[in-house]
């Protein structure tokens, strides 16, 4: 299952960057080209940038992909106790983050319900939804991690230069 999410997280943020690379190439082409464009190419690629990078950011989590600051935590690998403290802390930390980004998010999506988007009419409450849905997920992943008692990473300080 984690594979068949990860191929379609991967699908959905390569289909976002091929419209939104053929939609701007597009346009480009057509107000150098021939002195017009397509208004709407502007708002899809905004509206696919914002939900690939959301998309991103939520397929990233699960593989510790994010940044990390693993060398601030190598000192406490000697030392069980602690760093099993610091995880707790780490995961409260990060599921505190989500709550208020989903708080802040959620708020955007309803008053984004009564609004729509000049050119393509579509609900300005699906712009801070992608946001609301990442700290939903992030915050469920670090939820449960935090139930199971897994580990930090530290294998990504092979990575500092």
């Amino acid at each position: 299952m984690n594979e068949t999410l990860r191929k379609c997280t991967d699908a959905l943020m390569a289909a976002c960057l091929a419209v939104m690379a053929l939609a701007v190439f597009v346009n480009v082409v057509l107000r150098y080209g021939f002195g017009s464009g397509i208004a709407a190419s502007e708002e899809l690629s905004r509206l696919l940038f914002v939900w690939m990078v959301f998309v991103g950011a939520t397929a990233a989590y699960p593989r510790g992909e994010h940044m990390a600051f693993t060398s601030l935590l190598l000192p406490l690998r000697s030392k069980p106790r602690a760093l099993q403290a610091m995880t707790v802390l780490i995961r409260l930390s990060v599921i505190t983050a989500c709550v208020l980004l989903a708080w802040g998010a959620w708020q955007q999506v309803v008053v984004g319900m009564d609004s729509h988007s000049v050119v393509l009419g579509y609900p300005m409450a699906l712009l801070p939804l992608p946001a609301l849905l990442c700290a939903v997920a992030i915050a469920l992943m670090a939820l449960w991690q935090l139930i199971r008692g897994e580990a930090l990473d530290l294998g990504h300080e092979v990575d500092v230069e």
